[in-house]
């Protein structure tokens, strides 16, 4: 062989090397929700026009998704290069310098499209430290055929005592219809969002100015005793093991009256190819008590790169395509403007083919009345409408969660399980220095 074969040869080889070397692979953390399911059926898009990355997707359920990257986050464990996180976390773990800025997304992105109500819950001192993917608030999500057979007609901003009216005369349990179906498994994101957006409309609070637990005090009891009531006479069997995903399932399979819930169940809980009902939906705000607050949350899914990953030039290429205008279109082009991710971009519904979809304008008026700045009635400490914004929040509304969850399977009475709940959550902020 040649001298000049051989160093043909050896820089095809280093080449060739330079090249593998090039390839990155990005692993992502998501949750198994519809529209995460369909981001992942849509990546070929993605690696397409970046074939030197490849993706791999971890997907888990909501619980065990939060579990798995705080763990990993604050052990530093660099398993993920993209982590799905909520509007909870994100403040939190970029005030702990945990998260990659996405100041410098390029120009084309367009951040200031973003919606101002869920833009700032993802921003800690001018840094925007993740991207969302969907953003949401909750309403009421009803069958109009059922709602005219009860004589009854759905205000647009109905009361928690209309709903209750309303429950009891669809329910059919002979025909295993339902009046109402509402999350009971139990989790700080499960049914602590359900109950504490709620509680929000009943004048409860989990904290007062001296951050002194509040399951002591009457509106708590209000809260509880009328959402077990609610449930236990117009609600489906065991559904202290349901949380989003479940009453999904049972509202598509006609099993349910009314379901208060995310707004972004609408796209699903519409389309023909999933739901029974599709056409026999109709929509209108969360609950309210008069009191001034009604019973909806703010939430984002989002995408965050974590501090520790070796991969964040590849990784802000992945969040710019899945959290784009681009990628927006490209699910409106393959199903519809109905399934596009909701509740992220201005101009989205500024769209004329998006408004027009029976649940947009609905979705944006929800995200709106929400202010997690003033979430309660009266004044308190904290921020966020279904959560409080403190790190010792994930641990105490999980317990809290588990034991508002045994009330409605039967297995403690409310009364008892609002006194554990004031006792952990005491025990808890007093051993974390909130309460002197």
């Amino acid at each position: 062989m040649t001298v000049t074969m051989r160093a043909l040869l050896g820089a095809t080889a280093l080449c060739a090397a330079a090249g593998w070397a090039r390839a990155e692979t990005l692993t992502i953390a998501t949750v198994n929700n519809g529209d995460m399911i369909r981001m992942q059926g849509l990546t070929e898009d993605f690696t397409a026009k970046n074939p030197d990355i490849t993706v791999e997707w971890v997907t888990l359920e909501e619980n065990a998704l939060r579990q798995k990257v705080t763990t990993d986050i604050a052990t530093k464990g660099g398993q993920y290069d993209i982590m799905t996180i909520g509007t909870y976390e994100v403040p939190i773990w970029g005030k702990q310098g945990w998260l990659v800025s996405l100041n410098d997304l390029p120009g084309e992105y367009d951040i200031d499209d973003l919606l101002p109500a869920i833009r700032g819950g993802l921003t800690v001192d001018g840094n925007l430290y993740a991207a969302p993917f969907y953003g949401e608030s909750s309403m009421v999500m009803y069958r109009t055929d059922l709602m005219e057979k009860a004589g009854l007609t759905m205000p647009e901003a109905p009361t928690w005592d209309f709903i209750k009216e309303a429950a009891a005369a669809m329910t059919d349990k002979a025909n295993e219809v339902y009046g109402v179906c509402l999350r009971g498994k139990a989790g700080w994101g499960e049914n602590m969002a359900f109950l504490t957006a709620m509680s929000n409309s009943f004048g409860a609070k989990w904290f007062d100015m001296d951050w002194k637990p509040q399951f002591d005090q009457q509106p708590w009891a209000d809260t509880l005793n009328f959402y077990l009531d609610l449930m236990n006479n117009y609600g489906p069997p065991g559904a202290s093991n349901n949380g989003f995903n479940e009453n999904l399932a049972l509202f598509q399979q006609g099993k349910c009256g009314m379901w208060i819930d995310a707004t972004v169940a609408a796209s699903f809980v519409t389309n023909p190819k999933d739901s029974t009902v599709a056409d026999k939906v109709g929509f209108a705000l969360a609950p309210d008590k008069g009191l001034g607050k009604r019973g909806n949350w703010l939430w984002a899914w989002s995408l965050a790169i974590p501090a520790g990953s070796q991969k964040v030039d590849a990784a802000k290429k992945f969040i710019a395509w899945a959290t784009s205008k681009d990628y927006l279109a490209l699910v409106a082009s393959k199903e519809g403007w109905a399934n596009v991710p909701p509740g992220t971009r201005i101009s989205l519904y500024e769209n004329p083919d998006y408004v027009s979809v029976p649940f947009a304008k609905m979705t944006l008026d929800s995200i709106n009345a929400a202010d997690p700045t003033k979430p309660t009635v009266d004044e308190v400490p904290y921020v966020g409408v279904q959560f409080v914004a403190i790190p010792e929040f994930q641990g105490i509304a999980t317990a809290v969660g588990q034991q508002f969850s045994a009330a409605l399977a039967g297995q403690t009475s409310a009364a008892d399980a609002l006194a554990a709940s004031q006792d952990l959550a005491t025990r808890e902020m007093t051993k974390a220095g909130y309460i002197k």
